[in-house]
């Protein structure tokens, strides 16, 4: 397998964010209507049993990746209080190249991990104004007619409001893929994410959310060999549970993902799907057998033997993350 970069700049207001497990729910969705029910189940075969075809990152700010979810005492006491420390939680790619102690100091805020010619938003709603931020989020009134009172009403008809979020035009993004190009193409999945850039991600794309585009082709990415590593740092949401990971020297932020179908699968009947623990972006993990070489961790959940979701059992999702191998000394030492 092998992992590439994908470059995205988002075209339009997003309603949900662009995730890595999210992200591929809606790749499967669209291979199967480009190629084919059998060519998704040809694809998805041994997905649960450790052989992904594709795992997918968080769209991450460019030229960044999170900052490890670790204490503070492992980090080299740096400038600022603690509230403005707790902000930087974004590390320059240039980082990777030094102890792992200077991390936090190099570490930047969402702001500051902004490409460089975001300066600030303009009036972005009444009376708000978010200076010198890469995005902002709004809230978006919606509202159903009864046909009969030709009005809104209570109930079903009660106005209503979702959140969307807005980026600046010069925000740009990061996406990596670790792929098997034996199974399926570089060429086939920049298709289909270029096909998912047009129709729109994630919720409310029919009505124009979620769009993004392509800003050059896929990059092949080769994050620096540590000979010495001796753990990993997820860039995406994962599932590490029984994989063999010393528990008091991993650490990580857990998420609950209230998943639900999207495409046809809302006609099935029952468009949720059970609730799946995960652990966030930015996750660290001491395996007790680290492989400096390898690109993701984590496994495939659902499948028709342990099933996410009861309106289609053969549902999976990704409980991969495409991962950095790094040297971090044990708690508490230089």
């Amino acid at each position: 397998m092998q992992a590439h970069r994908f470059a995205l700049q988002p075209l339009s207001a997003f309603g949900t964010p662009l995730a890595g497990d999210t992200l591929f729910g809606q790749l499967c969705w669209t291979l199967r209507h480009q190629f084919g029910n059998d060519r998704l189940n040809a694809l998805l075969d041994g997905y649960t049993d450790g052989k992904p075809f594709a795992v997918l990152s968080d769209a991450l700010p460019a030229g960044h990746v999170p900052l490890p979810s670790v204490p503070s005492v492992q980090w080299k006491k740096a400038g600022g209080d603690r509230k403005t420390l707790k902000k930087k939680t974004w590390l320059p790619l240039h980082a990777l190249n030094l102890p792992f102690s200077q991390w936090q100091s190099e570490a930047q805020s969402a702001a500051e991990s902004a490409a460089p010619g975001i300066k600030a938003w303009s009036e972005c709603g009444p009376g708000r104004q978010a200076k010198g931020h890469s995005q902002t989020e709004r809230a978006q009134p919606h509202n159903t007619i009864n046909r009969q009172s030709g009005t809104t009403g209570e109930g079903i008809f009660a106005p209503y409001a979702l959140p969307q979020i807005w980026f600046h035009p010069a925000m740009r993004f990061d996406l990596y893929v670790v792929l098997d190009d034996a199974l399926l193409t570089l060429a086939e999945f920049t298709a289909a994410l270029d096909a998912i850039g047009a129709t729109g991600f994630g919720r409310d794309a029919s009505i124009g959310l979620g769009k993004f585009r392509r800003v050059d082709d896929a990059a092949v990415t080769a994050w620096p060999v540590v000979v010495n590593a001796n753990s990993y740092l997820t860039l995406g949401p994962c599932a590490p549970q029984g994989q063999g990971y010393r528990p008091e020297q991993s650490f990580y932020q857990v998420v609950t993902r209230f998943g639900r179908h999207g495409d046809v699968a809302v006609q099935y009947g029952n468009p949720f799907k059970r609730p799946v623990l995960m652990a966030k972006a930015g996750a660290v993990f001491w395996p007790e057998a680290p492989d400096p070489a390898r690109l993701f961790i984590g496994q495939g959940l659902g499948g028709v033997d342990h099933p996410v979701s009861l309106a289609m059992p053969e549902t999976v999702q990704q409980g991969y993350a495409p991962v950095i191998a790094f040297h971090r000394p044990v708690e508490g030492s230089a």
